[in-house]
């Protein structure tokens, strides 16, 4: 596999990453994914733009981002991608420096690290729906970053594991934030129903697509969170990611969402999201 690395492209035997990078020793770093079709990829200017608000927000500065997705674009091609499905992963930390909690001054130049690899579509999971769990959401309260301190969601997402499930149902004072790797949906009498970005959940750009296709089917939307006691009186649950896409939800924890089977509106949405093309 070739992948980009400060600057070059490389085998990726032949990355080395200082044992005193931020990124290693205090999670001081953002993170991407991006999927591609036949060689483009998909929203990727929302992909720019929540790469950059994620630098900004943890003030690390010195990456030439334009020059980054071009090079993000060319590991397509380098690894054979340019047919079928792709995902791009990119990972900037603030760089290598002597360990101290604040900034090293003067600032050093950061650590930038990118991969593409193909993706197969979860076709049988959004043919036959998924099972999620619950559990109590111990993020902090930054979750708008898509920073690399992703300790609770690897725990959440453990658990669901452990527990043959897909996902892990984030719950925070009474109310469902999102999942551990994907935002949730709720539909009540045909009503899509979502948490409203703060910054306890990620700005998904698969949610902001999902939004759109509703407004474009007329279909209605509350953007209000969803009780925890409320979920069994959902008609449909729904997850929705980069790699995820819309993933009817049937069972969580051991009750079972609606009929059992994937509902009508997230048939409807994920029909209307796979057609669309990469932009």
């Amino acid at each position: 596999m070739t992948v980009y690395f400060n600057g070059d492209f490389m085998p990726e035997a032949n990355v080395s990453i200082a044992p005193n990078d931020r990124g290693f020793v205090f999670g001081d770093g953002v993170y991407e994914v991006a999927r591609a079709e036949d060689g483009r990829f998909f929203r990727l200017a929302d992909h720019r733009r929540r790469l950059t608000r994620s630098l900004d927000a943890l003030r690390i500065q010195g990456v030439d981002t334009e020059a980054l997705w071009t090079n993000v674009q060319e590991l397509l091609p380098r690894n054979g991608l340019t047919d079928g499905h792709a995902k791009a992963y990119l990972q900037i930390t603030r760089g290598a420096a002597p360990r101290q909690h604040a900034f090293p001054d003067p600032p050093v130049e950061p650590t930038v690290y990118a991969r593409a690899e193909a993706h197969e579509p979860p076709l049988d999971k959004w043919r036959n729906g998924v099972k999620v769990i619950l559990r109590p959401d111990q993020r902090w309260d930054r979750c708008d970053i898509k920073s690399l301190n992703y300790l609770p969601n690897v725990l959440a997402n453990q658990a669901a594991q452990e527990a043959d499930a897909y996902e892990a149902l984030l719950v925070r004072d009474g109310f469902v934030t999102e999942g551990s790797h994907s935002s949730v949906a709720a539909v009540f009498d045909g009503t899509v129903t979502v948490h409203p970005f703060t910054n306890r959940t990620l700005p998904s750009i698969t949610r902001t697509v999902m939004l759109e296709l509703c407004d474009a089917l007329d279909r209605p939307v509350e953007e209000f969170p969803v009780a925890v006691d409320d979920l069994p009186a959902a008609d449909e649950l729904f997850l929705m990611g980069t790699t995820t896409g819309i993933m009817p939800v049937v069972q969580v924890d051991d009750w079972t969402v609606g009929d059992g089977t994937p509902g009508p509106v997230a048939q409807e949405l994920l029909e209307a999201f796979r057609a669309l093309e990469p932009a």
